[in-house]
């Protein structure tokens, strides 16, 4: 294995800024991830603060419960001990439960958290632990459904688990059938190549899922399975038990309601005037949270005095929602501003892994992590990889193809032209353009000369030659289909290299599933992406199998 550094553009500014001109945003954020002292300081900020934290051995068991249903394993056992220890702290991360445990990046994200507390407890000489937060309260049912596997045939395949276009509940409440799980399993065996890896990891998954109700609860199996071994405590934001541990936090940003939006939307005016666009919404009157009713999960904006939905399905006084918080917590869930918030109030966080789009919607809860007298943590860009298989690397030797020709989609495709181009002995273009050269240049003053018989013979002389015109040109296409057929072989090996490494022109970690790559090459793999050295920029990185 070689690892290579390419850099790639994040697309969010404000990201880049935290790692390559953190002056410019450090009011927007408050600890920079390359400073040594950010550590030390955070950590010491942690120790005076644990009292403004929920209560360390009530969490914990919390934790274990739900850790030894899904993901029980003696590290995590001895991790979470740890983390009964009020000197202990955590590295976390978090994302929803997708399907198959959705594209490459959760892996990476679950990576970079067990590698950054590795980092962080040597560099400290302290216990850090990695918490891995399932997203399970989210109700984006259409985001987490699915997922894609490069097929045999140069295909990119989804897997999909359908439901109705309006639901709403949270995912870690959305029950799936074990025949859909099934039938997902059965689509995920027949597009991936057979291997000698094939058969275990299929039972991984069937077994999994055959004891899981929920995307949740299969996304936990597999998680464990794969990071239980390096102490990653699981936790699902949808626990009944967390969510009644959160009871105060919600009662705070209920009572605070007003002073968090209007720190929100303070702090969406600096990010636009350092010349940024906001990554998330802040509304106007929004109260950032959300209300689940009969299953539904309602976000919830200020009106009149009262709590309610756009929908008008509920409506509570401040008073009344604070009584249902009492009586009902599981009913309430935070939204992407508010989560930040609650994670600060639940963990003793050290450090919180972030995708580039998130570290550029945190720049907006600065000042509401103030407001309720908390600090932001240090935040760490998730490691970013591609996959550069062997087979790929022969590829791209034999057509002289460099990781610069193949970024660039159009740069590819010329490359490929121009490749095709060189296999074609009877030069066709060249000699199709002189054949139409030499006609038109024949025809045409003929049918200058016709038009002095008769006008209309002008209009249908020069019908008459773009007829020919087009069947030349029909011709030509035919001639290079052909050309093309001929060279099937060669061009499949472009499709490859481009389908590999930038499915649907997006970097491959964003689109294709691990357990393509788990087919492959087996569950050391996993193995061999903790072992990669731990890089605190997160800055992209190609890995040459």
């Amino acid at each position: 294995m070689k690892i290579v550094e390419e850099p790639w553009p994040s697309g969010q500014p404000l990201a880049e800024a935290l790692i390559n001109n953190y002056s410019s945003v450090e009011h927007l954020y408050g600890y920079n991830p390359r400073f040594d002292e950010s550590w030390s300081n955070r950590l010491d900020y942690l120790h005076s603060s644990d009292s403004k934290r929920a209560d360390r051995s009530k969490l914990v068991k919390v934790l274990r419960e739900f850790n030894h249903r899904y993901n029980s394993h003696e590290a995590v056992d001895k991790a979470l001990d740890k983390l009964a220890l009020k000197e202990t702290a955590v590295i976390v991360g978090g994302q929803q439960s997708g399907l198959f445990t959705g594209p490459l990046l959760v892996i990476y994200k679950a990576v970079t958290i067990i590698k950054a507390a590795q980092h962080a407890a040597a560099k400290l000489g302290q216990h850090v632990v990695p918490v891995f937060w399932i997203a399970g309260e989210d109700h984006d049912w259409d985001e987490v459904n699915h997922t894609y596997v490069l097929s045999s045939d140069l295909h990119v395949s989804r897997i999909r688990i359908p439901r109705d276009s309006d639901h709403r509940r949270p995912v870690s409440w959305t029950e799936v059938s074990h025949e859909e799980w099934e039938e997902a399993a059965q689509e995920l065996e027949q597009l991936l190549p057979g291997s000698e890896f094939k058969e275990s990891m299929m039972d991984v998954f069937k077994q999994a899922a055959m004891e899981s109700a929920t995307l949740t609860e299969c996304f936990a199996r597999l998680m464990g399975s794969w990071f239980g071994r390096y102490g990653l405590i699981l936790l699902d934001s949808a626990d009944p038990g967390l969510r009644a541990l959160e009871v105060d936090v919600f009662e705070d940003i209920i009572n605070r309601n007003d002073e968090m939006e209007q720190a929100y939307h303070i702090s969406a005016d600096e990010v636009v005037g350092l010349g940024y666009a906001p990554q998330a919404d802040v509304a106007r009157d929004g109260a950032n949270l959300f209300y689940i009713n009969d299953g539904e999960r309602l976000l919830l904006f200020k009106q009149n005095g009262k709590f309610c939905d756009r929908k008008g399905k509920v409506a509570f006084t401040r008073e009344e929602l604070l009584a249902e918080l009492m009586s009902h917590p599981d009913r309430f869930s935070n939204n992407v501003l508010t989560r930040p918030i609650m994670q600060e109030c639940m963990l003793p966080v050290l450090g919180t892994v972030l995708g580039n789009g998130e570290i550029a919607y945190w720049a907006l809860t600065g000042r509401a992590f103030h407001t309720l007298g908390l600090e932001m943590p240090i935040l760490l860009p998730r490691e970013s990889f591609t996959v550069m298989e062997g087979t790929l690397q022969k590829h791209m030797e034999k057509y002289g193809l460099s990781w610069d020709d193949v970024k660039d989609r159009d740069h590819l495709n010329n490359k490929r032209d121009s490749w095709l181009s060189e296999q074609d002995a009877l030069h066709l273009d060249e000699q199709f353009d002189e054949i139409k050269a030499a006609f038109t240049g024949m025809y045409n003053p003929l049918i200058d000369q016709l038009g002095g018989i008769q006008n209309g013979l002008v209009k249908l002389g020069n019908a008459n030659r773009d007829k020919i015109v087009d069947q030349i040109e029909y011709l030509r296409g035919k001639a290079k289909d052909a050309l093309a057929k001929t060279n099937e072989a060669g061009l499949r090996h472009f499709d490859r290299i481009e389908l590999s490494l930038f499915p649907q022109n997006k970097l491959q970690e964003r689109v294709y599933n691990v357990f393509y790559y788990l087919n492959r090459y087996g569950e050391d793999w996993i193995d061999g992406l903790v072992n990669i050295p731990y890089d605190v920029t997160g800055t992209h990185r190609v890995i040459y199998l």
